[in-house]
């Protein structure tokens, strides 16, 4: 038996951390129940069976009733559990004093009052259970026995130190249970924010880098042009085409941030997004742009697809921006656990001097490394100055994934 009370710092409280368990519990239920069945036995052998013997049987019943209602009680988690409890010790003096064949169930209700009633309350009633044990035994031994005094005494003190050193180590463990879940969850909302914190430092970036660049480019264009709107019609007239142009790209920027907001959660998006973004950089950069697919389409998880597409995007902005490549080929491979991007151009290439990571939109190969490896994935580089360049980027699916569509043709691809 066990129940939940909260308590105040010096205020004397029920141990309750304790739980025996339902092996524990049965075992007290079944103690008891025996030993009250072999006490009535035993006086009835011992006195026969008249109408002494019927109220001694009938107060082992209502014992037994009383004992049945504590444990529904405690189980219920009823504030009335202590009520009935001292109901029972109260039931079970006068049985004991009328018949001390009842002092074994002394031991079993001793442990019911440590668990049902605060450990000072429950001291004063084993008090009075050892004190009607000694009482009762006394009555019928012939002249002072000391073992009768001593003995139910001993067992009293033994029981209660045992159950409050017990109840101790199961509050301490508890409480390092306690702990160890507040440490968790303030970890669990550290690293959700330290996730917030990133994704809007990356989104700062990407903006920043593309969007606030094409905004201050149309403000100064949008300048010129009023200066040089009288003398110079024709030039202003350029610099507002410009301008259009300009402002054309930042939505289109806009757009991709947006997008790139929304994991890619439909199978066999992942093939179409990026060749979307393929002919994008094509058409805005003037570049060939070739997409090829390897292996049967099976959907990553929305996470991957969106790295991917996500990483895809800027390398293909870096060899538009950085390469001054006329072709480049984009590969997407689905492999049984894993899903591979590989981006090759005909540039001028570069010398890896800081490990690989060149200037991507302003976040850089780092950044797109960062985001892969967060899935448990990586970035390779190779590239060598007048040779061109090839990044592989390599992330593991959500789960094993079934082929969502027929197998592609080794070789397909699109041109911008």
């Amino acid at each position: 038996m066990s129940r939940d009370v909260p308590s105040a710092p010096g205020r004397a409280r029920p141990p309750t951390v304790l739980r025996g368990g339902p092996v524990l519990d049965g075992a007290l239920h079944v103690a008891f129940a025996a030993l009250t069945v072999a006490s009535a036995v035993r006086y009835v052998q011992g006195h026969g069976v008249d109408g002494g013997t019927l109220w001694v049987l009938a107060g082992g019943l209502l014992l037994v009733a009383l004992y049945a209602v504590v444990v529904v009680a405690v189980r219920r988690g009823s504030p009335r559990a202590p009520g009935w409890t001292l109901l029972l010790v109260a039931t079970w003096v006068p049985l004991n004093l009328l018949a001390p064949s009842f002092s074994w169930c002394a031991v079993a209700l001793a442990f019911v009052v440590l668990r049902t009633l605060p450990f000072r309350w429950a001291c004063g009633v084993i008090a009075v259970l050892v004190a009607t044990v000694v009482i009762g035994w006394s009555r019928i031994a012939d002249g002072f026995d000391p073992t009768v005094v001593v003995g139910p005494v001993a067992i009293a003190v033994l029981a209660v130190l045992a159950y409050r050193s017990l109840d101790r180590e199961a509050t301490e463990r508890q409480q390092l249970v306690d702990e160890l879940r507040e440490a968790q969850g303030e970890l669990a909302d550290a690293q959700f924010r330290t996730g917030v914190a990133t994704e809007r430092a990356r989104l700062s970036r990407d903006l920043h880098d593309s969007v606030a660049q094409d905004l201050s480019s149309i403000n100064l264009l949008l300048l010129a042009a009023g200066q040089d709107w009288t003398s110079r019609p024709e030039a202003a007239q350029r610099y507002v085409e410009q301008a259009a142009r300009t402002a054309r790209d930042a939505l289109e920027e806009v757009r991709r941030v947006v997008a790139d907001l929304a994991p890619t959660a439909v199978p066999g998006g992942l093939v179409a997004d990026l060749r979307q973004v393929a002919a994008e950089t094509a058409r805005s950069a003037g570049i060939d742009v070739e997409v090829r697919v390897v292996g049967d389409v099976v959907d990553p998880g929305p996470e991957a697809a969106t790295a991917l597409v996500r990483s895809a995007r800027g390398l293909l902005a870096n060899v538009a921006e950085h390469a001054a490549a006329s072709r480049a080929v984009l590969t997407v491979t689905f492999h049984e656990d894993a899903v591979s991007l590989d981006v090759l151009d005909d540039g001028r290439g570069f010398v890896a001097a800081d490990g690989g990571h060149a200037g991507v939109r302003g976040h850089g190969l780092a950044g797109i490394q960062e985001r892969v490896a967060t899935l448990g994935g990586r970035l390779d580089v190779e590239s060598t100055p007048g040779a061109g360049t090839a990044v592989a980027v390599s992330v593991p699916v959500a789960a094993p994934a079934a082929p969502v569509a027929a197998p592609v043709a080794r070789e397909d691809g699109t041109r911008g």
